[in-house]
């Protein structure tokens, strides 16, 4: 089950009515429209963006373009890469999602250079690491950081309070530093509270053993290395709460009911916090959150772009320059969890109150560290597609009893088909 607040929001879809957006599912006018750069089209999907800044961007810049934005649902890279090879009705400013931006870096002639507009002029207010994911390897920046998904632990004070358990963020930290204490306190809190689970399954926890790591499945010489200890590694603790019984095994639409019921913890990045207000709202004041068992990682964030057929790149790039300014991004965070790659906003007031859903706790001391501390790995183009398998085989063991060992072999076997068809040696 992909655990999203991308997800969760896309039935939304930018409420025109509370922001004065212009709204389109699908096409959106492009670049196909008119040629003098006073009408500029955004496409993104619901919830990338603050609806509220994005409104706001539309008037503070409505003397010098007319700036209409849609929001694409269903598949947006599947849509974005249709529409960029036909070359017609492309929007002039894009997003991009963070897990989907290491695949367009092949084809970053598609892309303005942000460079060329001044992002190197700003480039320091943001997080390197996340930089980097969307510059080529010549030092082409395609993309404008909108946000990352620092990792932590989310858990209910309220049950480890019934289990006799810390429930203080930094005792729960301490208490749950590595996968080995955080997994021995699951089986204690299995035992005394018969039917609940630590996890909701072992393919978030394998998701997040890997990005703890700095190497991923494809090393910069475009090598496989998804067979070797430091992906093992992740398989075997990615395992273990299955093997303790801890597991509660959810990869399908039941995690909503669950969620509020009978999981202690969830593991996730910081977006993953509206997920569950939206899905267990009467456990407001219940959830608490700490340090990421074994070390912070990062989950999604997506970007901005500027297609080459962008008409006013000049433009183009002042508004995406405010809406993604630390000030701006710090509003997005208040608005609707989107957690800045700006570290300047981890300081402003939007930022620094306490959150009622997680009793008052002031959440940023968490991820605000975490966010700075995340491991850099290089992402290859291909990787997503190398570490599918592997997620499919995880869920293989949780819903067929497939042995770990035989559905690890089965992995690797199909990543190195993959990769070889992607052409990675």
């Amino acid at each position: 089950m992909d655990l999203s607040r991308r997800g969760f929001l896309q039935a939304a879809a930018l409420t025109a009515a509370a922001s004065g957006l212009t709204v389109a599912c699908g096409n959106g006018s492009g670049s196909a429209g008119t040629k003098n750069g006073k009408n500029l089209t955004m496409w993104y999907w619901g919830g990338a963006l603050s609806d509220k800044v994005v409104a706001e961007a539309r008037t503070h810049f409505s003397k010098q373009v007319k700036l209409t934005v849609a929001s694409i649902g269903g598949d947006f890279k599947q849509k974005l890469t249709t529409t960029l090879a036909a070359g017609t009705s492309v929007p002039d400013i894009t997003g991009i999602k963070g897990e989907d931006i290491a695949s367009f870096l092949p084809n970053a002639n598609r892309f303005l250079d942000l460079n060329d507009l001044g992002y190197k002029k700003v480039s320091s207010q943001y997080l390197e690491w996340k930089t980097k994911l969307a510059q080529t390897e010549d030092g082409k920046q395609i993309g404008f950081p909108i946000d990352i998904g620092p990792t932590a632990l989310f858990y209910r004070a309220d049950l480890f309070d019934k289990a006799g358990l810390p429930t203080d963020p930094d005792k729960v930290a301490a208490q749950a530093g590595t996968w080995d204490e955080y997994f021995a306190l699951g089986t204690e809190l299995g035992k005394k509270l018969p039917g609940t689970y630590l996890i909701n399954n072992i393919s978030s926890v394998f998701n997040i053993a890997v990005g703890q790591g700095t190497e991923r499945f494809i090393d910069r010489d475009n090598r496989f290395i998804g067979d070797q200890d430091h992906i093992r590694q992740a398989w075997n603790t990615a395992v273990r709460p299955y093997t303790l019984g801890i597991d509660a095994k959810i990869n399908d639409n039941t995690w909503n009911a669950a969620i509020g019921k009978n999981l202690t913890t969830e593991l996730g990045a910081a977006w993953h916090a509206l997920d569950i207000e939206q899905a267990a709202p009467k456990t407001k004041g219940d959830w608490r959150v700490c340090a990421t068992p074994g070390g912070p990682a990062n989950q999604g964030g997506s970007y901005l772009a500027l297609p080459k057929q962008c008409r006013n790149p000049e433009e183009a790039f002042k508004i995406i320059s405010w809406i993604l300014s630390p000030e701006n991004d710090a509003r997005g965070f208040a608005d609707a969890a989107i957690f800045p790659a700006a570290p300047a906003a981890y300081s402003m007031p939007a930022m620094t109150g306490g959150d009622p859903f997680f009793g008052g706790q002031k959440v940023i001391e968490v991820f605000g560290p975490a966010a700075k501390s995340i491991p850099a790995a290089y992402e290859a183009p291909a990787d997503a597609a190398v570490m599918a398998p592997f997620m499919t085989g995880l869920t293989s063991i949780e819903a067929k009893g497939v042995k770990p060992d035989d559905a690890w072999k089965d992995a690797v076997a199909q990543a190195k088909q993959i990769a070889r068809r992607q052409g990675v040696k």
